[in-house]
Parts: C-alpha cells; structure tokens; sequence
C-alpha cells in the first residue's frame, strides 16, 4: 500500500511548493481543500496544513475541523495552519503591528527536538504572515523562537495528544529557510514514520498496472502536440496497452519551421501510433482578418476541435480520450474558498466537444512538472523532446502581432530558426527556460547595399525560469546575439532589424500576445 501525505489547502500561494518538497524526499503527498478532508485510510501517515492569505482573526477566515485527525494522526501547521491550531486550542493569536515578511533566525532554543534534528541554532528562516501567536494554549510548549517572535516553533505537551502536533511560524518550503528540507525530512521520516519509496519508476510500474486495468481492450485517442506532458503521457499508455493508443499531430500551420516533421519522426521511432494531420489552410482561413489576440486565440482553438472531431468520427471501438494533464492543473481547478475564485477551469486538450462521448484518462494527473521530466527519463523519451523549450499551445499565432497569414508565419518561421539554431550550436539553449522570436507589426527603415529598404522587425525573447509564473530575461552573450542578428537580416529577405526583449515579467509577460 503506497504511503501518502495529506497537506490541507487553506489557499496560500506556497502551497503546492510545500507538495514539491515533500515529494523531493521521495514520499508521496496529495494536496486537498481545506473543507474537503479524505477519509483516514491506513495509508496517510500524517497531515500538514498549509498557510493562507486569511487572518484567523477574520470572521469568515477558512476553519478546518481537527476532530477529524488530531490525536489520530501526526499533524504539522505552516503559518496560518500554526496560529489556526493556536487559536483553535484556546492560545492568543493577533494582528501584527506591521506584516513580518522576510528573513529571520532560529536563535532561542527552548528544547531540543527530533523535529530540530541536525538543524544548527541560528538557522534562517523565512517569515510572511501578517498574525502572531501571542501566547499558545495550555496544551503547547515553545520549541523555538527568533530575535522578532517568541513563538517560530511549538508543539504538543506529553500527554496532551496521542499523536504529534507541530506548529511552524515560518515557511520551510521556501529555499530562504535554508535547513528547511532538513526540518520536512525530520518531520516524514522520524516523526511521521514514512518511507521514501515515491520514485519515478514505482510510478512507471503502478501507472502501467492502473492503465492496463481501467482500459481494458478499448481504444484510446490522444492529441499531441510535441510538448513533454502529452509526449510523456502517451509514452506511458503505449507501454500499457500498445496500439489500442492512437494519436493525432496536427499541422495547424503555426508550428516552428521543420516541426511537424520532425517531431513526427521522433514519435515514429517511439514506436507510437501517429496520425500527422495537415490542416494549415483549415487553421489560416480561420484567422483571415483577425488580428486581436483572443479572436486568435479562440479561432485557433476552435479550429483544432473541429479538426479533432472530424478525424475522430472515422475511428472505432474509441472509448476513452488521453490528455496530459498534470498535478497544477488539477489544483488549480478546484477552488478553496468557493468557485467564484477559482483559479481556471480544468485543463484539456483544446477544449473537446461532450459530443465525442469519451471517457478521460490522465496518467500524469498527480505530477508535477518536474516530476513528468524525471518521469520521461526512465522511460526513455528522446532528450530533444524531453527538454524542449514550453511552446504556447496557438503556436506562432501568439508571436505574430496582427493578422496572421501564411506569408508572415514563413518569414518568422525562418527568424526563429536561426535563433533556436545558434542557441542549440551554442550551449545557451539548456541553460535557458524558453526563447522564441516575434514578429512585430513595424517596418523600419533600413539600408542593404545602395538600397534603402522599409522591411519588418523581429523581437528576440529569451527568458528564465522556474515555473513560469516570474520570468527573468536571459543574458545571452552580445557576440552571440549579433551573429543571430546578422544571419537573421542577411539570410531572411522582408527582415532588416532585430530587437531584444529585456523586459521580466512581472510586469510584462513571457509571450506578447
């Protein structure tokens, strides 16, 4: 029976980083809503409740009932999950004067604790709550504090709970806690009693078991789209259940130049199920004369289902539809505090029709990003493919400002070669989290030879990143950038000036459009 982790969801933004840590020590964790607590089963070794932008002083902040697992289960607070347990047992819990955001130290040693197990006085920690734990209820006992707050760490008296309660008055999950890892691992591992048998190859092994038992003999039907997440999931069910796993690639006229060949090939010689579709024209008759970005979009993601769908109809015994949908995603959908503030809705392959009438299978769909890579590699999908820069899902529709026409997606297509060319020959473009060119809708003036020409500009973005959600720009060499330049100006004709993007996002974003 596989072990598990319940972390309870009070809606901060570190929530899913506390999930990503207790998976890096090899345990296994789910996260749910508050309001939404699983049944105790033998498997879950512990809860950890997670901090949140409410105040326990506000009169609708989240409340949780902790009959339902204290003194049955090992139970860890972070921040508002901490002065949640404080208030909850009877302690004092108030404003701060002033938010207390930022580095602190573990410099008051109140006892010595298995929780604090190799973790040296002075530790830094990282604080962000705008409540402090005043005094703690009769039931708890400092552990630790900083030279800010008396209360950083606190647990149960003996005798007071048939199962540790811990409360943390900071964020281990973040890398500023420097022995934060330390302080988790203490927790699963000696306090928790888990077992670190999460790894990509027991999840290769369950998952396949898991997929041979649900399909059955039905056939599956997958779009894919080059990317790792669907790569990576399709891999896994054509290792289940083999060519009862058919997949569509479609051209959509907006792929990056040589594209659709090539990452057909490579799934080819994957031993994958392939259907290359070629819908260009489909995809540029849609986009005629729009030129704002979410007509664009909906346009593109409408033309994909109507394609899916017809290619769909003239296959059989289908009964389920493939995605590779991962654990953010998932989350992301299910909202903590009511669905008026959810976050997105869930995600599919562009939006399918109920009309297609299949059943859904997503075998990453408790994965995090990190996690389906590490995933791809033991299965062996292609290390081109694997780590492949994100491609936003309209393709180059989002990096041509304006109108879209087969012309423009040529001469960017083109641009974007050169550039992801000299990034690969170069070494920078693994030390980079996604570039890409963008063709502006400018001309500038411009001379070539005796000739004065009035030609198009291309945007060069180059940006760095963990997930996506704050980007950095890429310091990418000033020799590298003007050989890119200067090919891209003398090789592509309509091209005569090349730009970098330095902006970070916030406040700019990772795409234009």
């Amino acid at each position: 029976m596989k072990e598990r982790i319940v972390i309870l969801d009070f809606g901060s933004q570190y929530t899913q980083l506390i999930a990503r840590r207790v998976r890096e020590h090899q345990v296994y964790c789910e996260i749910f809503p508050y309001s939404k607590i699983p049944p105790l089963t033998p498997d879950i070794k512990a809860i950890i409740l997670s901090g949140s932008p409410c105040s326990v002083k506000e009169e609708d902040s989240p409340r949780v009932d902790f009959d339902q697992f204290v003194n049955k289960l090992p139970v860890l607070g972070i921040c508002y999950g901490a002065q949640l347990l404080a208030d909850h047992y009877g302690g004092r819990v108030e404003r701060s004067e002033k938010r207390e955001y930022g580095k602190a130290h573990l410099d008051q040693w109140h006892h010595s604790d298995v929780l604090l197990q190799d973790i040296p006085e002075g530790s830094q920690v990282w604080m962000s709550h705008g409540d402090t734990i005043i005094d703690l209820p009769d039931s708890f006992e400092l552990v630790a504090g900083t030279g800010q707050i008396e209360t950083a760490i606190f647990r149960n008296r003996n005798g007071k709970f048939s199962a540790p309660v811990y409360g943390l008055q900071f964020h281990p999950e973040v890398t500023h806690s420097v022995h934060g890892s330390q302080l988790l691992h203490n927790f699963l591992f000696d306090i928790a009693g888990c077992s670190p048998t999460w790894s990509p190859s027991s999840f290769v092994e369950e998952s396949i078991q898991k997929l041979r038992e649900k399909i059955g003999t039905d056939g599956v039907l997958m779009g894919l789209s080059g990317g790792v997440d669907s790569t990576v999931a399709a891999t896994i069910m054509h290792q289940a259940i083999g060519k009862q796993l058919i997949c569509f690639f479609i051209d959509n006229g907006l792929l990056r130049k040589h594209e659709f060949e090539e990452v057909l090939d490579s799934y080819q010689g994957m031993g994958l199920n392939v259907v290359g579709i070629d819908a260009r024209e489909r995809f540029y008759t849609a986009l005629k004369g729009l030129s704002e970005p979410e007509a664009k979009r909906k346009a593109i993601g409408k033309t994909f289902v109507d394609v899916f769908q017809d290619e769909a109809e003239k296959l059989h015994n289908i009964k389920w539809l493939g995605q590779g949908t991962i654990y953010p995603d998932v989350i992301e959908s299910v909202s903590v505090h009511g669905p008026s503030v959810t976050i997105k809705s869930h995600h599919n392959v562009g939006g399918l029709p109920d009309s297609l009438d299949l059943k859904v299978v997503e075998p990453l769909n408790m994965l995090f990003k990190d996690e389906v890579r590490a995933v791809g590699d033991e299965i062996k999908v292609p290390h081109k493919i694997l780590h492949r820069h994100p491609f936003p899902g309209p393709g180059l529709g989002i990096r041509i400002l304006g109108e879209i026409t087969a012309q423009k997606v040529a001469l960017l297509q083109e641009a974007d070669y050169i550039f992801i060319k000299h990034l690969k020959e170069s070494g920078y473009y693994d030390k980079i989290w996604q570039a890409g060119a963008i063709l502006l809708p400018v001309q500038s003036v411009g001379v070539m030879g005796d000739e004065r020409t009035y030609e198009q500009v291309v945007a060069l973005r180059a940006v760095n990143s963990r997930d996506g959600m704050t980007a950095d720009w890429s310091d990418i060499p000033h020799v590298l950038l003007s050989k890119i330049s200067s090919q891209i100006i003398n090789e592509v004709k309509g091209i005569n000036r090349v730009v970098y993007d330095i902006s970070t996002k916030p406040p700019a974003t990772i795409e234009w459009e």
